[in-house]
């Protein structure tokens, strides 16, 4: 039998404690007001480029890279750009596909409530 540490990735002790982070963010500041889910693409041109024929399982490593900065883009223009207003915190995680393609959820709290938030 082996146990995982909660730091190995995607082992159930890691998504265990992500879980609770979570429960912790939701019992300080509420329900998050934008759920958005974010897919890795292949019809990307940074993907293209990169494929030469491959599929996303050849080259996972590739991917994943463009996947994470096309992420971490994201993440930069909701939260400093204020596109849906000024955010408070937020939060993200990142899972694989059956396909292998990576994709996220990202939960994001708002300062101001969004008035097309429903109550």
């Amino acid at each position: 039998m082996v146990i995982l540490n909660f730091t190995f990735t995607g082992s159930p002790r890691q998504m265990h404690e992500y879980a609770q982070d979570a429960m912790t963010y939701v019992r300080s500041y509420g329900r998050p007001d934008l759920f958005i889910t974010f897919t890795c693409n292949l019809a990307w041109s940074e993907m293209k480029e990169l494929s030469h024929g491959q599929t996303s399982t050849d080259r996972h490593d590739l991917f994943a890279r463009v996947f994470r900065q096309k992420q971490q883009k994201l993440i930069y223009v909701l939260t400093k750009m204020d596109v849906f207003g000024e955010a408070r915190c937020w939060m993200y995680s990142i899972e694989r596909q059956k396909r292998g393609l990576p994709h996220s959820h990202n939960l994001i709290w708002l300062k101001e409530k969004n008035p097309f938030h429903p109550i």
